[in-house]
């Protein structure tokens, strides 16, 4: 019974040393894309969430939640927030700068953040932030009483209605491209161009890493659902026109005005539809 024991351990040993050595491999040779055009491999990406929330946890255990309901401390947050926060993360029905929509890992929306996290852990973030993500420290920078006023407008954020706008009905996109005259669409670019402007932050993509999140609907089916976001009859056409400007044809809905190309558009339909088929990467 020894020996068998002992071989076995003999060999886990050496696959983790083969393991170590491919990882020490790969960062030494430069293989690993570190371009924000290129997401991050999916075992990486998950084995980086997994370690960030284990840590998180962790560090914000002792973390005691002080009474958040009174003296209006979530007006206040929603003060702090709009000040600090919305320009990386968006509000419901609102978009986060440019800038943000190109980062990896993306800054992705708050409004499900509290069914995600302790409010204790929202703080503990809040005030350290996160090492290479972007999110920075806050704790030089608010009071201890203002980090407690953005954790309690984070807990009240989804009960916090859309934000309203009306797009006129002209189908061309903000560079005056109408959405009418499109080049080819390329299935490839379509999918990059998701990652882009962080679609992954609120819905699930295949062949698109991204956090299991359900803010939006799981765009999975696209080309077989009856509807558009159960607005507009799904075709290609169509699914252009709701990508280039949702606050068109849904005012009052949560996804945002991305400021999206009409070529852009067009490809990202390609991908959305192709995946459906089997077509398009995985």
């Amino acid at each position: 019974m020894k020996r068998p024991c002992k071989r076995l351990l003999l060999a886990r040993m050496a696959l983790m040393l083969l393991c170590v050595l491919t990882a020490a491999g790969l960062i030494w040779s430069g293989a690993y894309n570190v371009s924000a055009l290129t997401q991050h491999w999916s075992p990486v990406f998950k084995l980086m969430e997994y370690a960030m929330r284990q840590s998180v946890r962790r560090h914000a255990s002792q973390i005691n939640t002080p009474a958040l309901d009174g003296n209006g401390m979530a007006n206040a947050g929603a003060r702090l927030y709009e000040r600090y926060c919305v320009q990386c993360h968006g509000a419901p029905g609102r978009a986060p700068e440019t800038a943000a929509l190109s980062m990896q890992p993306v800054p992705g929306p708050l409004s499900a953040a509290a069914h995600k996290w302790q409010l204790r852990e929202l703080y503990w973030i809040v005030s350290n932030g996160i090492k290479m993500t972007g999110m920075p420290a806050w704790q030089a920078h608010l009071t201890e009483q203002e980090r407690w006023e953005v954790v309690a407008y984070l807990r009240l954020m989804p009960q916090q209605p859309p934000e309203v706008q009306v797009i006129p009905p002209e189908d061309k996109d903000e560079h005056g491209q109408a959405t009418s005259a499109l080049a080819v669409a390329d299935i490839e670019r379509g999918r990059v161009a998701l990652t882009q402007y962080a679609c992954q932050s609120c819905h699930r993509i295949p062949g698109v890493v991204g956090s299991p999140i359900d803010v939006g609907p799981s765009l999975q089916h696209m080309a077989t659902q009856a509807y558009v976001s159960g607005t507009l009859v799904n075709t290609p056409e169509n699914l252009v026109r709701w990508i280039l400007h949702p606050k068109r044809y849904k005012p009052n809905g949560a996804m945002p005005e991305l400021g999206v190309s009409a070529q852009d558009a067009a490809d990202m339909s390609a991908y959305l539809r192709s995946v459906d088929r089997g077509q398009g990467s995985h």
